[in-house]
């Protein structure tokens, strides 16, 4: 999926040194975690900061698919990590099924409150997060809560954007260097549509299929009952092949769906942000 040189430039070594640096200041953390690329390299960095003095947290929810929860607890074991999981379900929160604009601020600063909680309970003095200067770019209303709560964000602060971490990631062995982006599923509902557990397990079922076909990156946004694919234009001649067409079509109309349809922009972050005033 990408074509990173393994080597890291002198600036993004210097960039990893001042990480370690502020996680060091930081005394203990515990860090929200959901083994995507840009938390799992935060969470390596602060192990190797802080050795025993480091935690992870992982919300467990609808929105959050088992192949990343499976992820997160094995990369913890595989590090030594004291790893801790939290039932954050988003469709308790009041609110939160009927997909306001705000839906992201809702769930976060719930998720943090619920992190915050472990952290004073282990005597953890800090809690981080993982987004990255790249996502000051799109409307983010989670991170109000970030700023809200006094949550730290070392990546943004520091200004690693994405290559710089998977560079960094690839260079220090991490398995994620090349790990599709992932966002929760809820991000997959146009805003205003109910989301139910039903509908989640619907698109979560979806993606996973273009990704046992070996799909790299995959978006199934849902509008109603139609599906719209969104993956990278390079592997357009890949899905409209008839067979995988036909594979992805039926199965898809089992999962629920009515109508499948691709996206011809292809994939790309916050796709759903598109058609609201920020």
């Amino acid at each position: 999926m990408n074509n990173l040189t393994i080597d890291p430039t002198k600036t993004q070594l210097e960039k990893y040194d001042d990480l370690l640096s502020m996680l060091r200041r930081f005394g203990s953390v515990a860090v929200a975690f959901s083994s995507g690329v840009d938390s799992t390299f935060l969470l390596y960095a602060a192990k190797e900061a802080l050795a025993d003095r480091v935690i992870a947290v992982t919300a467990q929810s609808c929105s959050f698919p088992k192949r990343e929860l499976n992820e997160a607890k094995a990369f913890c074991e595989q590090q030594n990590i004291r790893h801790f999981i939290c039932e954050s379900e988003e469709l308790d929160i009041e609110g939160f099924s009927h997909n306001p604009k705000n839906r992201c601020y809702l769930c976060k600063h719930e998720l943090f409150e619920k992190i915050r909680s472990i952290a004073e309970r282990e005597n953890i003095a800090e809690i981080a997060e993982g987004s990255k200067l790249d996502d000051n770019g799109d409307y983010r209303p989670g991170l109000q809560a970030v700023a809200e709560l006094g949550i730290q964000s070392p990546l943004r602060s520091i200004g690693f954007t994405k290559d710089d971490i998977r560079t960094l990631s690839k260079y220090l062995g991490l398995p994620t260097w090349d790990k599709q982006s992932f966002a929760c599923l809820s991000s997959r509902f146009v805003y205003g549509e109910t989301i139910s557990r039903e509908k989640l397990g619907m698109v979560d079922k979806a993606e996973q299929l273009l990704l046992d076909l070996g799909f790299h990156q995959v978006r199934v946004r849902i509008h109603g009952t139609i599906a719209r694919i969104e993956i990278l234009p390079v592997e357009f001649p890949k899905l409209l092949q008839e067979d995988i067409r036909n594979h992805v079509t039926s199965a898809f109309r089992l999962y629920g769906f009515t109508y499948v349809t691709m996206d011809l922009i292809g994939y790309r972050t916050g796709s759903m942000n598109e058609v609201i005033d920020k």
